[in-house]
């Protein structure tokens, strides 16, 4: 009878005591508190992986945003027999190939291997801090964003809000690191006006103040636009394949298979997100160029920064290094977020 009068009263007390204390009021505050760190970790692993891997092509689009290096890419080529035909677009996208892989090349050939590594050290001292709040913003706020407006976790809304609030931290953040990488990479080799990071960091503050470190800041908070097309598509991808592939299964494959479509998935909506957002790229690169030899600034606001490319080189100057952005930007996507969520799930299940 002891025995039989002993098992209800174990079996109550586990089942009043077991559900609250260890699965509710536990586990609860260990998923809060490692969730935030892992979005941040798990983002700076993603950024700085991807800025070692990509750094050659982020030189490149970088110079070919710019005016600096426009006589590069426009050599004469060889006329067409009748000079009133203009070439097709065929011929002309595959010159413009052409023009972006001769100029990649160029840097190694005049400069070396090293120019193909220009502005790394900013680009990793920017990357781990930006995708370390980029993601640690984003991740949190659709954790918080769905308790403050009222609305489902997974919806459309949440994500777009997550995204443009990560996209305006970042900016805000670490735009001082970018406009002293984009010097760095603008800096030609015959006439050097930079020895080192330091060295631009105290340069731009002697001639220009400390408002020189936020020059192409309010185009940054442009392109938030792009960060929020590229997380909210990215999130509806993501949605479609969860309904294929089980993320929540660990077989070694499946983790595999996973880890190749969410690759894909932020690859493909980074393409769209680039595609469609492309020219705040080119006028923020424009507003962070070093002051011309007199010390005035060439391009001084967004609106005056757009009429001035198209009044002197034409629409088609908006869309500067288009493709060597490209090639950098949807594999770094792919990259990043790649290593992010594998990061996240091996943090999450730490």
């Amino acid at each position: 009878m002891q025995n039989i009068a002993h098992k209800p009263g174990d079996v109550a007390r586990e089942s009043l005591a077991s559900p609250l204390p260890t699965n509710g009021l536990q586990a609860k505050p260990n998923v809060s508190s490692l969730g935030s760190w892992s979005h941040m970790i798990a983002g700076a692993t993603g950024g700085m992986v991807t800025a070692v891997l990509t750094s050659p092509l982020d030189v490149l689009r970088t110079r070919l945003q710019t005016d600096y290096y426009q006589t590069q890419a426009a050599k004469p080529h060889p006329v067409p027999t009748q000079p009133h035909l203009r070439p097709s677009f065929y011929r002309t996208s595959l010159l413009h190939f052409r023009d972006t892989f001769e100029i990649l090349f160029s840097i190694h050939r005049v400069e070396g291997w090293r120019g193909l590594f220009k502005g790394l050290g900013p680009s990793l001292t920017g990357v781990v801090p930006a995708s370390a709040v980029k993601f640690y913003t984003y991740g949190n706020c659709k954790r918080l964003l769905p308790e403050i407006i009222g609305c489902e976790k997974d919806s459309s809304l949440v994500h777009a809000l997550s995204a443009a609030c990560a996209g305006i931290a970042t900016g805000s953040v670490t735009n001082p690191i970018w406009v002293v990488k984009t010097r760095l990479q603008l800096d030609k080799a015959g006439a050097r006006r930079y020895k080192n990071s330091l060295d631009c960091a105290r340069q731009v503050l002697q001639q220009e103040g400390p408002k020189g470190f936020y020059r192409g800041l309010s185009a940054s908070f442009l392109g938030t636009i792009e960060t929020t097309l590229h997380l909210a598509m990215y999130e509806r991808f993501k949605g479609m394949i969860s309904k294929r592939i089980d993320l929540n299964e660990k077989s070694e494959t499946n983790g595999f298979v996973q880890g190749l479509a969410m690759s894909g998935a932020s690859g493909l909506s980074k393409l769209i997100a680039c595609l469609i957002a492309y020219p705040h790229e080119v006028i923020r690169t424009r507003l962070r160029q070093a002051p011309m030899a007199d010390g005035r600034q060439k391009y001084t606001g967004i609106l005056q920064c757009a009429r001035l490319i198209i009044k002197e080189e034409g629409a088609a100057a908006l869309y500067g290094g288009l493709t060597a952005h490209l090639l950098r930007t949807v594999p770094s996507a792919a990259l990043t977020i790649g290593t992010y969520e594998l990061v996240l799930k091996v943090l999450e299940r730490r």
